[in-house]
């Protein structure tokens, strides 16, 4: 095996091994059932509900969830204006950076809030210190949050006839206390082991190799940077994010990125077996999710290791070549494996130039957001993928002339309207977006990098990062501007929240319904047809949706490359 495809196999096996007991023990976790860990969380847990005033044992509807969910987070936006705005007068800001202007606060502020992160400011010299916290704290709570409402879906698949789903708060206060902090304490350690910064001092005054002395930007980047990743978060403490050496010291450091950024998603659908105590369901749909990846993944590595062909025809070393816009302490293929896992996941973080990527690579990075269910992010990668299985059920349904059923729950007309809303909102943000932006180049044009075909796939993969609450970008797409920090931010809220809202209302609504007994006609949904046909619905949406821009952009840029 080429050494340089190592590191990636051993980085996906690795978060496998690690995500099979972490999906048992969540499953517990959201069960109530006891762990071994209990007598060291119940008294957090009893302390937090008790100073909040939340009842965790009151059964809530998913409506009365659903409004806690959108109730919290105004506070948590409100809060973080104040908090951006107002940085230059307040504490912990030994740098001196000023506040953010209201349109850049409402759109770092959303896109912290969304579980996004698209940073239209360069982290080190946009946030204080104090910024910078606020932003873990939300990176912590938006992770929980989409946990949180995937359980809720956990809970309606079981076949009880149900009218309440248990506890948002209750849900939400475990993802944090008993599976987020521990395991980011954790990651934390090893990052500090391996030399990241971890301090509250502001700049420090450095030696460089010619004799100059410059100042170097550092932090309380060792406690950040570990939910940045298991969070699926992605946001970077420096404007490099994890290209830089301080947030990302080492291939060692690389490795325990990667891993955590895959780790919840991974679990999660481990989680749903244990839960529902259907382990071939997960493994169906562990699967699917894979082989999509798994698609994405080959071209775009074998494709950054070859290298660029205008490169070796001037007589320069293909090897060298392929390294354009990528870290050599990492390498072409880990470059190229972090591209993919990171848009499948919905992360965010960069260890490269994602812009500096080939044609069809870049390609594939929108193309993992544009699908936005192979794994997914904390909680929601279920939730899209829970919208397809929904959509393959019907249409198996339709093709054998039965009634839609879905682990033992008919799927009705109701289910299904909410369903196909929730399917074409995501094409219809990003191309919306994509051709508005198009349409008035005055607002746009004097942003982009590049002219032509790759100036539209820096507009493209803008908006598709933030429809797929994704955050990275293809810069330098100069996106600080009122227009894009307005546009992207309307896009963002929209993309968060009603594709949350939309596969719990269709949980609650298939929760409240009898359940109907297996019989010989039943249609199976844990086994490996339906997933072919589950990938085969995600592949006709993608490519009906989205083919017609990307023959447009990257497709383009590749012919006329």
């Amino acid at each position: 095996m080429n050494t340089a495809i190592l590191g990636p196999v051993l980085m996906f096996l690795a978060t496998i091994v690690l995500a099979l007991p972490l999906g048992k023990y969540m499953a517990k976790v959201y069960r109530n059932e006891p762990t071994f860990l209990n007598r060291v969380f119940n008294p957090i847990d009893r302390f937090l509900f008790k100073i909040s005033g939340v009842d965790p044992g009151r059964e809530q509807s998913w409506q009365q969830q659903m409004l806690a969910l959108l109730t919290i987070n105004v506070v948590w936006f409100l809060l973080g204006m104040l908090v951006l705005m107002n940085q230059g007068r307040l504490p912990l800001n030994p740098d001196h950076n000023p506040g953010q202007s209201a349109y850049l606060a409402f759109n770092t502020v959303i896109s912290f809030l969304v579980n996004c992160n698209l940073q239209h400011y360069s982290g080190e010299s946009g946030l204080s210190y104090l910024g910078q916290l606020y932003l873990m704290f939300l990176q912590f709570v938006t992770a929980a949050t989409g946990m949180a409402a995937a359980v809720t879906v956990f809970y309606a698949l079981q076949k009880d006839t149900l009218s309440t789903l248990g506890n948002f708060y209750n849900f939400f206060v475990r993802s944090l206390t008993r599976i987020l902090i521990p395991i980011s304490v954790i990651i934390a350690l090893i990052f500090l082991a391996r030399g990241m910064p971890m301090t509250f001092a502001g700049k420090s005054r450095m030696q460089t190799l010619q004799g100059d002395t410059v100042q170097v930007s550092t932090g309380p980047v060792a406690a950040f940077v570990p939910i940045k990743h298991l969070g699926t978060n992605g946001g970077g403490f420096f404007g490099a994010n994890s290209a830089h050496p301080f947030e990302n010291p080492d291939y060692l450091s690389n490795m325990v990125a990667m891993v955590s950024q895959m780790l919840i998603p991974f679990a999660m659908i481990f989680a749903l077996g244990y839960f529902l105590k259907n382990r071939k369901l997960s493994l169906m749909i562990f699967g699917v999710m894979t082989a999509g990846f798994i698609a994405l993944l080959i071209p775009t590595m074998l494709q950054e290791m070859k290298g660029n062909p205008h490169i070796a025809q001037m007589g320069i070393d293909n090897a060298l070549g392929a390294m354009e816009g990528k870290e050599v302490r990492f390498g072409a293929a880990s470059s190229a494996f972090w591209s993919i896992a990171t848009t499948v996941i919905s992360t965010g973080s960069v260890n490269a130039m994602h812009d500096s990527f080939m044609p069809l690579s870049g390609m594939n990075q929108m193309l993992a957001m544009m699908t936005n269910c192979f794994y997914g992010g904390c909680g929601v990668g279920i939730l899209n993928f829970f919208i397809f299985m929904i959509l393959a059920v019907f249409i198996s349904g339709l093709m054998v002339g039965r009634t839609p059923e879905f682990m033992g729950k008919k799927i009705e007309a109701r289910e299904m309207k909410i369903a196909m809303i929730i399917a074409l909102l995501h094409p219809f943000l990003i191309l919306a977006g994509t051709a508005l932006s198009a349409a008035f180049p005055a607002l746009t044009l004097s942003t982009l990098n590049n002219p032509g075909a790759h100036g539209l796939s820096e507009i493209l993969y803008e908006y598709t990062s933030a429809a797929a609450n994704n955050g990275s970008g293809f810069e330098g797409l100069g996106d600080n501007t009122p227009w894009w920090n307005i546009s992207t931010g309307v896009v963002l809220l929209l993309a968060r929240f009603l594709p949350i809202i939309g596969p719990v209302a269709i949980a609650g609504s298939l929760a409240a319904k009898k359940y109907i007994p297996e019989s010989s006609g039943t249609l199976k949904t844990d086994t490996g047809t339906f997933g072919l046909m589950v990938l085969a619905v995600i592949a006709l949406v993608a490519a009906l949706s989205f083919f017609p821009a990307l023959t447009l952009g990257p497709i383009a840029d590749y012919f006329s490359f």
